[in-house]
């Protein structure tokens, strides 16, 4: 397939660019991949969704302020976003500046006296260096980082917001977005329904939202992220197949996490990285349904989800949902794969 066929127009006004007043009172499409029956409903009937004796897993990935401005010596503002802190005084980052960065650069963090050393360029990204800590930089100086699709500038209330209730995992530069829709009081009730939660990670990094550049998509390569499973997700997994009863990915990146770490029979616990790439085609052995949220058009994460819904009847549906005036994106509504 190419990337054209991945297309869908997008009002702009249907980019949910602030979150809703209380996390779970988003819209909920339910979508069926049998039946191919869509329903509308509200993140609430989830609970209805779900039953006893199956497993949600979720990410606890935290999202870091990992984004930095800074300026070079010669007064050019360069923005970093930190992709991953290599050791206390190094990171792997994505740069954006006006013109081309040459190899060492010195910038400073704007209003500060903290300088950073751009030291070598691996692909599209460059290592950083600092005499203080990467992560006590961020904590004092980072922003949250934002999805540039959202036009504005990170606020008080993204602080909170843009970062699951359950994250407990600092790593990520950008928030496992299914999972923003649940509050407390919403896993409480699932709990109590009987429903096990089970948490891996897998720090979101550019590899989750990097653009596609070619139109044939099998020539796509994703960047690497770290995923852990661990053993007793793994053999909660297994008890919970034995059982016949489902497992529910919330987002993507629980997907993705998950078919790493199938060994040909079973999910086994895991930690390392992972540029899994799914596409339609791809056979998932996993998972049996899925909570997401609506993704960008030629994204690598529509290509997942059409993977697993069926292409024609998922782009039928983003159609729809567009018909509908759904919010989409990070801050936007949700879907339910079964």
């Amino acid at each position: 397939m190419n990337l054209d066929d991945f297309h869908y127009e997008l009002p702009q006004e249907l980019i949910a660019t602030v979150p809703l007043s209380k996390r779970n009172s988003s819209r909920l499409l339910q979508l069926n991949k049998k039946t191919k029956s869509i329903i509308h409903g509200h993140f609430k009937d989830l609970v209805s969704l779900l039953n006893n004796g199956d497993m949600l897993v979720l990410n606890n990935t935290k999202v870091l302020p990992a984004r930095l401005y800074t300026k070079k010596n010669t007064g050019g503002n360069v923005t970093l976003l930190i992709e991953e802190i290599i050791n206390d005084n190094s990171a792997l980052v994505m740069a954006k500046a006006n013109s081309k960065l040459k190899i060492p650069t010195e910038l400073n963090i704007i209003g500060t006296e903290i300088k950073l050393q751009l030291t070598r360029k691996e692909d599209d990204r460059f290592i950083i260096t600092s005499t203080k800590p990467i992560i006590e930089i961020l904590m004092s100086h980072g922003h949250m980082p934002l999805p540039p699709y959202l036009n504005r500038v990170d606020t008080e209330e993204d602080i909170n917001r843009y970062q699951t209730v359950y994250a407990k995992k600092p790593g990520a530069i950008a928030a496992p977005t299914a999972g923003l829709h649940f509050d407390n009081e919403i896993l409480e009730i699932i709990k109590a329904k009987g429903v096990n939660i089970a948490y891996i990670t897998l720090h979101v990094g550019s590899g989750t939202f990097q653009s596609v550049r070619t139109q044939d998509i099998t020539q796509h390569t994703m960047h690497s992220e770290h995923i852990e499973v661990p053993e007793n997700v793994a053999n909660l997994w297994y008890e919970t197949k034995k059982r016949g009863a489902r497992v529910i990915a919330v987002g993507t990146t629980a997907v993705r996490s998950l078919e790493s770490a199938w060994d040909g029979k079973r999910v086994v616990a895991t930690t390392g990285k992972t540029n899994l790439f799914i596409t339609p085609g791809y056979k998932f052995n996993t998972i049996d349904a899925l909570v997401t949220n609506f993704h960008l058009p030629k994204s690598t994460l529509l290509m997942l989800v059409c993977a697993l819904g069926g292409y024609d009847f998922m782009m039928q549906a983003y159609k729809t949902s567009v018909t509908e005036k759904y919010r989409f994106f990070s801050y936007g509504d949700a879907m339910f794969i079964e």
